[in-house]
């Protein structure tokens, strides 16, 4: 009685009334009724539209809720029906004759069609004739020949839609990462996301054996293996980028994949879904590592983690040609799930490299991209040459160093030469010693595998740094008061409170770090390649946090080097206004010497990023000159040492000069 009844007041309402929208499908044709003859709709869970003549019956079955059966027309004759679906209006109704009859009133709308099965004939079953179908935008009918049963495929297209909106939803996350959703709670939220997607395509229905979605941003490729195609290698190449860094890639996923996927599950269906990623921004690692052309390649068969593979699965990157500087390096996305974040490992992946081209084979699947590494400038036979001078450099540095602080502390001249530039020069030396030696015992400590041990000459060598940069800014900041501020100045216990400012201000640095996180010190791995191809692991006691050691460190390099630079050229400035002749040697040494305790000579670290020949003379130059600071101050102190003392023991017409002298006892004196 209620299904009546709703039939009822849909008739009261009229179909046409209730249609005002255009159907989006149709299908009509023409039956000729010999006997008494009744409608039968069934509904079925597969998507299918089915319309199936006999001479008792027309069935109809789709996959929407039924009303009721109707009986057709008591005469006999030639009927002109047609059947339609208003998704608008969730109606699906069914005109035979000048009858209408309401099939269903909840067709659900979120379904799309497809082409036609091809129409079937049943033996001694009359057909139908004059048959045509239309769906979609405009309608446009088309004819169908004269069969008894017809089948129209149709999918659950409120999947598709779904999928759709995630898609862009993590574009437009892409395109602005930093903008604030009002939903995100931690930093690993928009990772999930993305596996939520991949989840919800591994169960869309489509036709057909691949199906894509998405935008330029992040495109989803789902992949239909069957049985029969599991036992071979599955190949697939990526449209052309036009405009790209990555023009496209390419990918090969070995037949054991599949057999390891599907577990005990021989006979069914798998799928590989390809996620093609454009943008660096649900992957970024605390080292700021860049992904060559932001391009991220998702991998996963059947929704199941595939890890050691016998048979590597292999992937193609087809880019631009890569600068001389940078080597690419195959990378996968691993998660900490403990802390929501992540980080680009190379474990289980081989690179292979090429002009235009970059080959990775991995032993697992995940999200692969390839990293820009700065490249080996040079060749490893040159770094073992430098690595060797580097550590004959600092033992004859530290030597020197100590043997001139001792010298001075047991010379009896020390109380009448021991002027503020002396003490000052002593401290500097002091200073190159300690870091000297924490470099020559940082990596021994690094592999004796005591994590306090290595903290503590990690701090160690900081310290170290950090002192010498500081005394060699306050050789630039004694050097001012001389040729700037030319009155003599008394300053009581002047001595005391720069060694409060240089060893006192790395000390408070370091603590504070420490403090903050006892971990910013300790193991840091450092990687050296020996080739484009192969790569060893070289561990010293350092900071662990990079973006320390780009802020204080180098923060503080180049401001003392640039105030040291001024420094420099005002004491050139100053020489070559005197303008005096016959102490052209003494104002060289002068120079030379002032260029090493304000370290001038680092300045050639700004060169060595520059390639070729060029590159690995400024290195060298680099490594021979620093390594040996210690020691070229040691010459240069006593040098002048013997120039002040012959001068004081041979007087000269000029010998008013040696004010200039950095050793000379007639101005700031007094301590």
């Amino acid at each position: 009685m209620d299904r009546l009844l709703l039939a009822l007041l849909l008739l009261l309402q009229g179909v046409n009334g209730s249609s005002r929208h255009a159907e989006d499908f149709r299908f009509c044709g023409e039956r000729r009724q010999t006997k008494k003859s009744r409608i039968i709709y069934q509904m079925r869970p597969e998507n299918i539209i089915t319309i199936e003549n006999s001479a008792e019956t027309l069935q109809i079955a789709a996959p929407f809720p039924n009303l009721d059966n109707y009986t057709l027309p008591d005469n006999l004759g030639n009927y002109r029906f047609c059947l339609y679906w208003y998704q608008r209006d969730r109606i699906f109704n069914l005109t035979y004759g000048r009858n209408n009859y309401t099939l269903s009133a909840e067709a659900n709308p979120s379904f799309d069609f497809s082409n036609p099965s091809a129409p079937q004939n049943k033996s001694g079953v009359p057909v139908l004739s004059n048959v045509s179908y239309a769906y979609g935008k405009g309608l446009q009918n088309t004819s169908l020949s004269s069969a008894a049963v017809y089948y129209f495929s149709i999918r659950d297209i409120s999947k598709v839609h779904a999928i759709e909106e995630q898609l862009r939803n993590l574009a437009n996350f892409m395109k602005n990462p930093n903008k604030p959703t009002g939903r995100q709670t931690n930093a690993r939220a928009p990772y999930e996301r993305l596996l939520h997607l991949e989840s919800d395509l591994e169960q869309v229905v489509f036709e057909g054996e691949s199906e894509t979605f998405g935008t330029s941003m992040v495109r989803a490729t789902v992949l239909k293996i069957g049985p029969s195609k599991a036992s071979q290698d599955l190949p697939f190449v990526s449209e052309l980028e036009v405009g790209r860094e990555v023009h496209g890639f390419a990918v090969n996923l070995p037949r054991i994949l599949f057999a390891q996927a599907k577990g005990r599950k021989k006979n069914t269906e798998s799928r590989v879904l390809l996620m093609d990623i454009n943008s660096q921004a649900l992957f970024q690692d605390q080292n700021g590592s860049r992904v060559l052309g932001e391009k991220v390649i998702g991998i996963t068969v059947g929704n199941t983690p595939v890890s050691g593979l016998p048979q590597d699965v292999v992937l193609k990157f087809f880019h631009d040609q890569l600068p001389r500087n940078v080597t690419p390096r195959c990378v996968f996305w691993d998660v900490d799930s403990s802390h929501g974040h992540g980080s680009w490992k190379s474990d289980g992946c081989e690179t292979e490299t090429g002009n235009n081209q970059t080959v990775c084979r991995c032993n697992h699947l995940t999200y692969f991209a390839v990293l820009m590494m700065s490249s080996p400038g040079i060749d490893y036979i040159h770094k073992k040459y430098l690595t060797i001078i580097t550590y004959i450099g600092c033992i004859i540095s530290a030597v020197a160093s100590l043997f001139t602080i001792i010298l001075f502390c047991c010379s009896r001249r020390k109380h009448r030469d021991g002027t503020i530039n002396v003490y000052i020069h002593m401290n500097l030396l002091g200073a190159i010693f300690l870091l000297d030696v924490s470099f020559l015992i940082t990596e021994h400590l690094a592999s004796i595998g005591s994590e306090a041990a290595c903290k503590a000459g990690g701090m160690f060598l900081h310290l170290s740094l950090l002192c010498c940069l500081t005394w060699m800014g306050i050789e630039g900041y004694n050097l001012y008061r001389l040729v700037v501020e030319v009155f003599n100045t008394y300053v009581e216990h002047f001595i005391l409170k720069l060694c409060a400012v240089g060893w006192g201000l790395p000390i408070f640095i370091v603590g504070v770090i420490f403090l903050a996180d006892q971990t910013n010190y300790g193991p840091f791995h450092i990687e050296v390649f020996e080739s484009l191809e192969k790569s060893t692991n070289a561990t010293i006691c350092w900071i662990t946090a990079p973006l320390i050691h780009n802020i204080v460190n180098l923060g503080i390099f180049n401001l003392v080097f640039l105030f040291n630079l001024v420094m420099l050229g005002a004491m050139v400035w100053e020489i070559r206004r005197q303008r005096k002749r016959g102490h052209k040697l003494k104002h060289t040494l002068v120079l030379l010497g002032l260029s090493l305790v304000l370290g001038i000579p680092w300045a050639l670290a700004f060169f060595s990023f520059s390639s070729g020949s060029f590159q690995l003379v400024v290195i060298y130059l680099f490594t021979i000159i620093n390594t040996l600071q210690g020691f070229l101050i040691f010459l240069w102190y006593w040098t002048m040492v013997l120039q002040v003392r012959k001068l004081k023991s041979y007087p000269s017409p000029n010998s008013s000069d040696s004010t200039m002298l950095p050793f000379s006892t007639s101005r700031n004196s007094a301590d």
